[in-house]
Parts: C-alpha cells; structure tokens; sequence
C-alpha cells in the first residue's frame, strides 16, 4: 500500500478546526482508495511564539522539508502586532517558504454553481469563470535587497528594493506556460513595464519563452488593468502570471469573484521536494475557538495536495465532488449563508462532507 508522509500546521486561530476537518477527510479518502497518510503536527506562526518563542522553530521547517507534503491552516494574531516584523507570525510562513525553496503560488478561482448568488458582481459577469492566477514566491520587492528605514535631510525614509533575476523569471514563467498548456492554451503576463525596469526584463523574459510553447497565446497586461478586467471580464482569463506584489494584490480580488475567500485554495511549488498548501483565507481570530469557521478552502488545499502533491486523483475528485454537493443541497457556514439555506457549524460541515462522500 502506498504510503505519504504529511505534516499538518493547524497554526493560529481557525486553524485547529479547520485542519481537523481535512485530516478526517482524508482519512476517509485514503483508506477508500487504498493508500495510506502518515500525519505529524508541527508548529508555525503565533502558536509557535508560544511554544518556542520563534515563529518558525528549526524542527518545523526540517519536518516540512522531510515530508511528502505540507498542509497549512492560517497564521496570524493581532497578539503579536506589537514584536519586531521579523518575529511576527507571518515571518514563519515567509521563512518556510524560503526554506522549502517554493517560488510558484498557484490559485485557482472556480465559480461553483450553487454560490453564484454569493459574489457581488453579476451573475452573468462571474458565471463559468475558471482562471489559474500564477504568483512568482520568493523574489520581488518583499525580499529585494536593499530595505529599511533611515534618517536623511532632517526627516525619516523608508525604502524597498525591487529585484528580478532573468533565472527567477524563466522558471516561474515555465510552471505558468506549462499549466497554460494543460489548460484553454492562454497565458496573460500581468507588469508595469510602462513605469518599472523590473517589469520590463519580466515582459522580455516571458516573451522570449513564447517559442517554446507554441499552442499557447501570450498576452500582457499592466496590472492596474489587469485589476479592472478581473471585475470587468473575468472570463477572459485562463491563467494570469505576475510577481510576488502584483500576485498578491490580484490573487485576493479574484478570490472574491467567488463571493468568498473562504472557498478558496492554493499552492505553493518548488523545483524539487515537498510542496505547500494552504487556504487563501487567514486566521480569522474573531471566529477562533467558536465553530463559525468555513473548513471548505483547507478541504479543496487538501484535495490540490492529494493531486499535485501526492498524485492521488480519484481521492481528489472525491473530496471536491464533496464540496459541491453539500453546497447544492443547501448547506452553508455563516460567510455564505443566503436565505433558504441550512446553517452550519465547522464541525458540521465537516460531519456532511464526510456523509457525502
């Protein structure tokens, strides 16, 4: 029997009910088709403050790093807004993307049926959007080299530096042209060439590849219209590649072309090794501890995980045949909750995915 090793970081606030929906989920699943998941927690973020005083502890990283796969609920608490940056919890999760070597975000934003009504564009703007935004991880202005605050001329600066690389543009590009492919074959490169050098190495660079992806047709936007043509036309994407800034921007107003980001999942990629994935969502202190929390995005990061990470489609077609059957019979947690609908806990919820299984 094929066996996975999975590491499990429930994190901070919803992310203990959240993960232990997924992790009864796949036990179904696995044990239904005939594989099995080895889990191990670890800690990250503000429960790992806790513990151990660092946001990403040594262990975490080497347990992720050993694994065939990472699971992540959400991190962050408004407890710890007050330490250096380099301390908060979403240093962890920036740390462990860097050190598993993960530069390619994939999140894919699917309109499922029976949410149509939740969005707030028109029902005839977001019906049968299926795009792939492509956000570029670990370069760009969140870890370019020079940055800091100083004193100059009588008054306080702060300053960011944003870099590219030609090698960290080819190989992002590569993961995007070669979903393009699997895909509708559309590939729009999303920059500001118009205004930065960085951006206009990126459009050289992504042009350049074109060649070797003939049955796949380029385009390029800057991103303030890609903004607009997101809420305009959202049909008219297939997948969307940007950078680390520009992806993080544009992957949250896509999510919510769903109606909530809570529906959502994603992956996080390396060249080699274990990868990442999560819920675009965070940690939703506010609901923690409550049964308020909607577990559908970590369920769909759990199935991107069985399929990408783990090669176990069947098991993954389960899990999101699951999700939108309990959605069309009318279940919904209070994010999505619409009138005529059945209101459901997170442990509930969790209860009708697995019944429908």
């Amino acid at each position: 029997m094929p066996q996975h090793r999975v590491v499990l970081l429930p994190g901070d606030g919803i992310g203990p009910e959240i993960t232990a929906v997924a992790k009864q989920l796949l036990e179904a699943v696995s044990s239904r088709h005939g594989f099995s998941l080895e889990f191990s927690e670890a800690p990250i973020g503000g429960s790992a403050i806790d513990a151990t005083g660092e946001p990403l502890p040594a262990s975490t990283l080497e347990a992720c790093k050993a694994a065939d796969a990472v699971l992540l609920a959400a991190i962050g608490s408004p407890r710890f807004d007050s330490l250096p940056r380099e301390q908060r919890p979403e240093s962890g999760l920036l740390a462990l993307r860097s050190g598993m070597e993960l530069f390619a975000n994939l999140r894919p934003v699917k309109i499922v049926p029976a949410l149509i009504g939740a969005s707030s564009l028109r029902p005839e703007v977001v019906e049968g959007v299926d795009l792939m935004v492509v956000r570029e991880l670990t370069g760009g202005i969140y870890f370019g080299q020079p940055k800091g605050r100083v004193q100059a001329d009588g008054e306080e600066r702060a300053f960011n530096t944003m870099t590219y690389s030609d090698s960290e543009i080819d190989r992002i590009a590569r993961v995007a042209f070669k979903l393009a492919a699997e895909r509708r074959g559309q590939l729009c490169s999303v920059d500001k060439a118009n205004v930065l050098d960085v951006s206009q190495l990126w459009r050289d660079r992504v042009e350049g590849m074109k060649s070797d992806y003939a049955s796949v047709d380029v385009s390029h936007l800057y991103v303030d219209n890609a903004a607009m043509q997101l809420v305009r036309d959202p049909r008219q994407f297939d997948v969307v590649l940007t950078g680390n800034l520009f992806g993080d921007i544009l992957s949250d107003i896509s999510a919510m072309l769903t109606g909530s980001i809570g529906m959502l999942p994603s992956a996080s990629l390396g060249s080699e090794g274990p990868g990442l994935y999560e819920p675009v969502h965070g940690s939703a202190p506010d609901l923690a501890g409550q049964d308020k929390a909607n577990p559908m995005a970590m369920v769909l990061s759990a199935a991107m995980m069985l399929r990408t990470g783990l090669k176990q489609n069947a098991a993954a077609d389960d899990l999101e045949r699951a999700v939108d059957r309990v959605l069309a019979a009318g279940f919904r947690t209070g994010d999505l909750m619409s009138e005529g609908c059945t209101a459901l806990g997170c442990q509930a919820m969790g209860e009708e995915l697995l019944k429908t299984l």
